[in-house]
């Protein structure tokens, strides 16, 4: 089974090339420089010339908040990109595992997202992913999986760990947010359940999937856990609240999704 990865120098990109890779799987790993997902003919081009089984599209514009001062851009990357990808896997008869966020959820309810629950995104990059996860299913509806995950992080990129420890590096304090909450999941865990998905999709298995960890927790749980494991200490003025940092998106609480109701997975 031949698989293509797109965005496979990001952070979920590299690990799902390096999980595919372990299983023996022949697997090309197209970097924003090789693929730019924007460009319909490049992906036309793409895919003719890999001629994937499986395509798992990791491109993606990840800057929520500069997406509310620059939504067209990220609309072309997370809008346009799965489009134009969904519609050369059609034409070439392969599947795709298109990469979500809890984003597409508005953040208001105090329970997990179920798949089902219906997307009511309140920000720029919600709403451009859940573009993308709309033109997927259209295009491929018996063929395409949308797999939504929340706050990653990883061996690989720019994640919330990584800023913490260069934080805790530099400074003696640092304002936390208080009140925004969520579900820390590790990237290479989200790139072995592609990897299990991939090949199980079909007419019998398809659609929208969470991938997720167990709990959840603040971001200034999240910061005494990372300096902790890290070894450091790092004290905090008191933490605040989202208006108190002047955030730009307008959800206090993170998305937290359902753990994946396919018990097939």
């Amino acid at each position: 089974m031949r698989w293509l990865v797109t965005g496979a120098a990001g952070m979920l990109g590299r690990d799902t090339v390096a999980e595919l890779a372990r299983r023996g799987e022949d697997v090309t790993g197209l970097d924003r420089a090789a693929l730019d997902v924007t460009r319909p003919g490049a992906v036309e081009d793409a895919v003719a010339a890999h001629r994937p089984d499986l395509v798992v599209n990791c491109a993606a514009y990840t800057a929520v908040d500069a997406a509310e001062h620059d939504e067209p851009r990220a609309l072309r990357v997370n809008g346009d990109g799965p489009a134009h990808l969904a519609r050369a896997c059609a034409r070439h008869d392969a599947r795709l595992v298109h990469v979500s966020t809890d984003y597409v959820f508005p953040g208001t309810a105090r329970t997990p997202y179920p798949e089902d629950a219906p997307p009511a995104p309140r920000t720029a990059y919600g709403r451009t992913k859940l573009a993308g996860e709309r033109a997927v299913l259209t295009a491929l509806p018996d063929a395409c999986a949308v797999v939504r995950t929340a706050w990653l992080y990883g061996a690989h990129g720019s994640s919330f760990v990584r800023t913490v420890l260069g934080l805790e590096r530099r400074r003696d304090t640092v304002d936390v947010v208080a009140d925004q909450r969520g579900q820390p999941i590790w990237s290479a865990d989200v790139a072995a359940r592609i990897a299990d998905l991939g090949p199980r999709l079909g007419p019998a298995l398809h659609g929208v999937f969470h991938a997720t960890a167990a709990g959840e927790a603040s971001c200034g749980e999240r910061q005494h856990v990372v300096v902790a494991v890290g070894g450091g200490q790092l004290g905090h003025d008191p933490l605040g609240g989202l208006e108190q940092f002047r955030d730009p998106r307008p959800n206090r609480w993170k998305p937290a999704l359902a753990s994946s109701s396919r018990r097939t997975w």
